[in-house]
Order: structure tokens, then sequence, then C-alpha cells
């Protein structure tokens, strides 16, 4: 016998002007991952007006994401509505690689992540690709097939893309590299146990990276490894912040031994939010504000 669970967010932005009922001209961004998920909704004037995030209770960890999404999106008052212009899927999924457009070949697409885990795919997943076509690279990613399948009858014959996390992090720092003043500067996304390391040189991505760590010593060394790599000094290295960090974690305190120009960011520049949004901490939700960013 299957149980119903009904799950709460954590967090619920709205703003006055959201429209639930006329969402044809709007874009639907999910983002989601093992124990997560976050929604936003940009209006038709391309700003955001709808926040949700759920955390799901330890207890549904052991699920699969198709056991648990329905217990979201059933009589959800926003997931459930009919026709959106598009919906945006960010995938926070183990594995991922950046592979060059003009090397790119869709049939070796499950040979370049195998190569990079040393494994094969498990029969339940798939290699997809997103193009960065201003990056001049692909994105490859391992999906579902349970996943794909149960957001594509959820969103039957409409416009529905997928991308990994990193990519989404990708474009939300292009955005962030644009309007900065800064030659060099890395990001940091925490997530969990894990970090994405992204570095920048005058606009151009010379390096991105997911670490896992059990500690702020691990965590540490990973980044000071990834700074000696692109030839950065950590006492002159720019380093902004984001994710599920604050100023009180023991990773701040650690990092901020090594690197003194530490700071947490802002929201991209290029994203609109209306005024109820100024109740979040800014750095928090980069990787879902990255998907609002992708081009029409």
């Amino acid at each position: 016998m299957s149980t119903v669970v009904t799950l709460t967010p954590t967090v619920t932005i709205r703003s006055a002007a959201f429209d639930s009922i006329s969402t044809d001209k709007s874009v639907l961004c999910i983002e989601v991952g093992r124990d997560r998920l976050r929604i936003m909704v940009q209006d038709e004037r391309r700003r955001g007006c709808y926040l949700e995030d759920y955390t799901f209770p330890s207890l549904l960890t052991d699920h699969t994401l198709t056991n648990i999404l329905p217990d979201v999106f059933r009589d959800h008052p926003v997931l459930s509505v009919g026709t959106w212009q598009e919906i945006r899927v960010g995938v926070n999924s183990p594995s991922f690689t950046l592979i060059p457009q003009p090397l790119f070949r869709k049939e070796y697409a499950n040979s370049y992540l195998a190569l990079m885990r040393g494994s094969t795919l498990p029969a339940h997943e798939f290699a997809h690709a997103y193009a960065h076509e201003t990056e001049g690279f692909l994105s490859v990613f391992n999906l579902e097939h349970p996943l794909y399948d149960y957001f594509s009858g959820a969103y039957p014959l409409q416009p529905l893309r997928f991308i990994h996390q990193a990519g989404s992090l990708i474009q939300a720092t292009a955005d962030l590299a644009r309007r900065s003043l800064a030659a060099n500067t890395v990001w940091l996304y925490f997530d969990d146990e894990f970090v994405t390391v992204i570095c920048r040189e005058s606009n151009q991505l010379r390096y991105c990276n997911r670490f896992g760590y059990k500690n702020p010593q691990d965590l540490s060394y990973y980044i000071l490894y990834a700074l000696d790599e692109q030839n950065l000094l950590p006492e002159t290295a720019a380093v902004v912040l984001y994710g599920e960090i604050t100023p009180f974690a023991d990773s701040y305190t650690s990092l901020s031994q090594f690197l003194p120009n530490l700071s947490f960011g802002q929201i991209p520049p290029g994203l609109s939010v209306d005024s109820e949004f100024d109740d979040l901490p800014e750095h928090r939700y980069l990787s879902l504000y990255g998907l609002a960013l992708l081009s029409d």
C-alpha cells in the first residue's frame, strides 16, 4: 500500500503580482536533487515572482525522486497548473563533464561520462547533453530515465529543457563575470557535502569542477589545490561564496584563514526579482537563478 506524504516548503516567496492562472507567458524553473526541490517562476516581464524551497526529510532520501515528486506536484497551486512558455529543469546528478563543441559527438555521450566516472552508466540512466552556445562547449551529464519520463508526462507537449546544476552555475557566473571589474574571479557553490568551483578569466571559463568533502580541512585543501592549478595566489584571489554556507559555518572559518578576499555573492545583475525576494539571502539560490538566466 502506497503512503501519501505531505511535504511543506521551508521557504515560500510569492509576489503580489503573481498570477497562477495566466502562466502561458511565464517560465517555470525547477531544480531537483536527491534531497531537495526548488522552484521559481518568471512572469512575462522576466521577473522572479514566486519561489519555493523543499528539503526532503531523511526518511524519504532512500526513496527515488519519482516516488516523492508526485506528492509535491499533486494539487500544487503552481506546479500542477496548465501551460507554460517553457519549463527548465536543473538536475543535481552525480556526474557531468564539459566537451568542446567541435569535438562533441552525440553517439559518444555515454562514453564521455564513462571515461569520467570510470564505469558505464547503469541501465536506468542515460547521458544528456546541453549546449552552452556562447561558451563553445556542451555539458554532458547523467539523467535518470524515470525522472525524464516523469517531467515529460507532467508537462506533455510543452517546451522542456534539462540542464545540469553545474551548467546552470556556469550560466549564472557568466552573467556575474560580464559585470565584474576583476580580471579573475573564483566562485564556490556549496550544496551539502559538495562544492562546485568555477573560475573565469576575462569572462572566459577556465575551470569547473565539483568536489565532495567530509570536513573543513578537506574543503580548504581542495580549494587551494584548484587555485594552484589556475596559478592563482590565495592571498590575492577574489573568491565569492554561494549556496548553503553562512559566515558562522566551520567551512567559512577554515577558508577565511587562507583566503583574505572572501566574500558572499549577490543576485546576478541580469536577473530581476520582485521586492518580496529581498528577505532571502542573496547568495543562496545561484543555481536556481542560473536557470532563469538561460536564453529564451
